[in-house]
């Protein structure tokens, strides 16, 4: 279950100037940036197909798109290998894809899903991806914190095992609102802090941080605490912007803004830290917002577009 479902059932146009290369012309300090900006358009309601996101990248400014596992699963090698070379011919790189492995229920649902990362595995490095993330839930009903860090330890130490055998990281996002924090009677990992310590228990190499600048921002968390980061520590980065008219704990975690929107978040002084820190990465929009996801697909691409390109020119 993706954490868009859970919060549903829980009940809770043109991009015109923006352009890599006239920006670049425009601001000489945007060439320090080495991020990617990156097309997950299942985040912002539109349903393309891996094949599809090609051309809806080129004709949107994005440089980067969504891997989608079980898609490429499905492809031939030889369908594989047009995808990457049509792909490659356009210059985009990947993004991280979902862990396909749901390890937050049963023990038998989390072993039917490792069963099959090992050769998912294979065709995500066949693919050229190089990035796997998956969110942390910060409450459980039935695991108090000790008990709970120890199965997330045993079960993502696992999947990140089989996904370094392949050359891939593994990356957690840590969510930092409160609703979500107390929807549950035992408190879990909602801050950078606290995902850092389970990092530390699975004490494998190719494990690090998903940011994204909303749990960031519900967190209390400063520009200061990402300069501690390093570029290697960061898998894969998400931008949104925080719901106007609500405190930090009134902020719900299915209820955000494109980045900018609101200028709650201070998305200026989160993207100066990963052009300080040489974050190299993938950074891509994820709202959760029922107006975004309400568009046809051209305008919802187009505003997302604009929005993201906005946020990389601050620096």
């Amino acid at each position: 279950m993706n954490r868009r479902t859970f919060i549903q059932r829980g009940g809770a146009l043109s991009l015109g100037l923006a352009t890599a290369p006239y920006l670049a012309q425009a601001a000489p300090d945007f060439l320090q940036r080495k991020f990617r900006i990156s097309l997950n358009p299942y985040a912002i309601g539109v349903k393309i197909s891996q094949e599809e996101m090609i051309d809806k990248a080129v004709a949107h400014k994005f440089e980067a798109i969504l891997p989608v596992p079980a898609q490429l699963m499905e492809m031939s090698p030889g369908k594989l290998d047009e995808f990457l070379a049509r792909k490659a011919a356009q210059q985009l790189s990947w993004d991280s894809a979902g862990l396909p492995v749901d390890f937050r229920k049963d023990k038998a649902t989390y072993e039917a899903g490792i069963k099959e990362l090992p050769k998912i595995a294979v065709r995500l490095r066949e693919a050229g991806v190089s990035r796997v993330n998956t969110w942390i839930m910060p409450s459980h009903n039935e695991l108090p914190y000790l008990e709970n860090l120890k199965q997330h330890s045993q079960r993502l130490g696992l999947a990140a095992q089989i996904l370094g055998e392949e050359g891939l990281k593994l990356g957690f996002e840590y969510v930092g609102t409160k609703n979500l924090k107390i929807i549950n009677r035992y408190p879990f990992v909602g801050t950078l802090k606290e995902v850092q310590d389970l990092i530390a228990d699975i004490g494998r190499p190719n494990v690090g941080v998903q940011l994204d600048s909303f749990h960031w921002y519900t967190s209390s968390e400063s520009v200061a605490d990402l300069e501690k980061l390093s570029n290697d520590q960061i898998v894969t980065c998400d931008l949104n912007d925080a719901t106007a008219g609500r405190s930090i704990i009134e902020q719900i975690d299915g209820e955000r803004q494109l980045p900018g929107e609101s200028g709650l978040i201070d998305l200026k002084g989160f993207m100066q830290a990963l052009v300080n820190i040489g974050y190299d990465g993938p950074v891509r929009a994820e709202p959760f917002n029922a107006k975004l996801n309400a568009m046809d697909n051209e305008p919802a691409l187009a505003a997302t577009s604009r929005a993201m390109w906005r946020t990389a020119n601050l620096v």
